[in-house]
């Protein structure tokens, strides 16, 4: 590891969130991991989901080996100013449309599930009303 390690702000890692450009804050370190984007055992799309956040406990709940944890030192390129990292992101639900149950499916399939068998029932009577007057 370097001796003066370049202090970096959270803005500044959380650009670097592309294939071609990752890096990750872990336990108050950065690493530019881009180069083990390819080689990483849970596939690019495990780490590019640990970008533009502190990735700490993502990283700590899989349970990585000892090895892992030191081929880390190579990635290693700073610290991070603990003062630019945001406690927590606030969650914005997406916006949704207003739920009308009249116009969902279940409810067109419990209208034909009514519908169907009296319309087949009623064929069936013309049918045979239609059948018993040719009789005649």
């Amino acid at each position: 590891m370097a001796s003066d390690p370049k202090v970096h702000t959270f803005e500044e890692v959380a650009q670097h969130n592309k294939t071609k450009d990752c890096w990750l804050i872990i336990s108050g370190k950065v690493y530019d991991v881009t180069p083990f984007m390819d080689d990483h055992p849970g596939g690019d799309e495990v780490l590019l989901s640990a970008t533009g956040k502190d990735a700490t406990n993502d990283f700590e709940d899989v349970g990585h080996s000892d090895s892992a944890r030191e081929m880390m030192e190579k990635y290693y390129i700073g610290e991070i100013d603990m003062a630019t990292v945001p406690l927590k992101r606030a969650y914005v639900p997406p916006q949704q449309a207003h739920y009308n149950p009249d116009k969902t499916p279940e409810f067109v399939i419990k209208i034909l599930q009514f519908l169907v068998p009296i319309l087949i029932l009623g064929l069936a009577f013309a049918v045979r009303h239609y059948t018993k007057e040719k009789e005649k």
